[in-house]
């Protein structure tokens, strides 16, 4: 009797990507890849193909690698496909200047600029302000025992937050956050709405930045809004051009506002779907005690962050990560989401566990390119967490989790809607 050849082993097949289903859920894809294919090459929905990196340690070495340029001119596509890696409508709105498509010594430049409006003390200056924000928005529904937290507390606290921080005056703020929700729908929209919205809010901001130019007092006044500060920066041999100032005011209210949103909302829906985590953080605030409320936000940030991938990298020259070669011109997406699950750098990933310790989360980026509003980021989530449960105890989600959906988009993950009900307060 002969020995027959055993049948070469199946290759895994890959899980779908970018399915409403895996939006819904894309923790048991990404689990996949990290086993089978960590770094793995995809065709996205617009068409282009990129590499998606998934392991903690390759996400970490690929977020601080110089040779992964941000800059989308290295992209090896034809021109007509560049429009397709970044913020719709920032091409033709002239705002591609900013801190998420530049690398050295212009990112430096510029960082250093704006770096000043986000260090521990203006951002603990900048405290009351957020907390009155909160209240006064849970103030509007709290009479009325049901709210969809996202349009009427996570979407409109961090919009005005920022435009504070930047300077636009209170009067022109209704504005801003009706070009941003078009921003944050993505393809939920008319067609070509992102793109409007863009070009108007760059034209207001143009002449924003003129008005406050005409205007700007000799000497910087305690508190200085961020526009202003950019602009005597400039005047004063910074060497900063208006388009450089417009993309500047342009990514941090698109950075800073939907990243926050999605912070506050995928946050109060973790709390609501883990009731000991939930209870456990209500009664150390009724004790007054903030320690788990701070280790808290990190651990809702590495659970189910924000941000799902890191912005677009492209290989300036021949690499290779994770053991694999990655050509010149390549995209690369760093799967932030993916990172932040891995079995191999944190202990039971998919717990949720608010009191974790040895938490260094990939939420925020890391390397040059690490969020630099994450202090303001931090305090908005705390603030909107902490004041939700305080002054709503009893609030609990008044739908089924199966009937949320989640918005379909490639770099940001956040809810469309988070209904909620509670016992109404006068």
């Amino acid at each position: 009797m002969t020995n027959q050849p055993h049948p070469p082993t199946p290759t895994p097949q890959a899980p779908e990507l970018f399915t409403w289903e895996f939006a819904t859920d894309p923790y048991p894809a990404y689990a996949w890849l990290r086993e089978h294919a960590p770094v793995h090459r995809t065709r996205l929905p617009s068409g282009v193909e990129a590499w998606l990196v998934t392991r903690y340690v390759d996400a970490k070495q690929a977020l601080a690698d110089s040779r992964l340029s941000k800059n989308p001119a290295h992209h090896d596509e034809p021109a007509h496909a560049k429009g397709k890696t970044g913020i719709p409508g920032e091409r033709k709105a002239e705002l591609m200047t900013h801190l998420l498509n530049i690398d050295p010594p212009d990112h430096t430049r510029l960082r250093r600029l704006v770096s000043k409006a986000f260090t521990p003390r203006r951002v603990a200056e900048f405290a009351p302000r957020v907390q009155e924000l909160t209240d006064q928005l849970i103030d509007r529904f709290a009479a009325e025992g049901s709210a969809d937290l996202i349009h009427e507390f996570a979407f409109p606290l961090p919009i005005h937050a920022i435009c504070d921080l930047l300077g636009v005056p209170r009067e022109d703020q209704d504005d801003f956050r009706d070009w941003a929700g078009m921003m944050i729908r993505h393809q939920g929209g008319p067609r070509g709405g992102v793109a409007r919205s863009v070009k108007k809010m760059r034209g207001y901001l143009a002449d924003l930045i003129h008005r406050k130019r005409e205007a700007l007092p000799d000497a910087p006044t305690p508190g200085e809004d961020l526009i202003s500060g950019l602009i005597r920066a400039s005047d004063h041999g910074e060497h900063l051009t208006e388009n450089e100032a417009a993309a500047m005011a342009f990514i941090l209210l698109f950075a800073g506002f939907e990243t926050t949103v999605n912070l506050i909302g995928n946050g109060t829906y973790a709390l609501l779907t883990h009731p000991e985590q939930r209870a456990r953080l209500q009664s150390s605030l009724a004790a007054h005690d903030t320690a788990l409320l701070e280790t808290g936000i990190e651990e809702l940030l590495r659970y189910d962050g924000p941000v799902e991938l890191a912005t677009w990298r492209f290989a300036t020259e021949a690499l290779t990560i994770g053991g694999q070669h990655i050509a010149p011109g390549d995209p690369v997406l760093v799967v932030l989401a993916a990172a932040d699950r891995d079995p191999e750098r944190f202990a039971d990933p998919d717990v949720l566990d608010l009191g974790r310790r040895d938490n260094q989360h990939l939420g925020y980026g890391h390397g040059i390119h690490y969020c630099l509003g994450a202090p303001l980021a931090r305090l908005e989530g705390q603030t909107a967490l902490a004041t939700l449960l305080t002054r709503l105890p009893d609030l609990e989600l008044a739908v089924d989790p199966a009937e949320l959906r989640w918005r379909g988009g490639l770099i940001m993950r956040g809810l469309r809607t988070l209904p909620v009900e509670f016992t109404p307060v006068g």
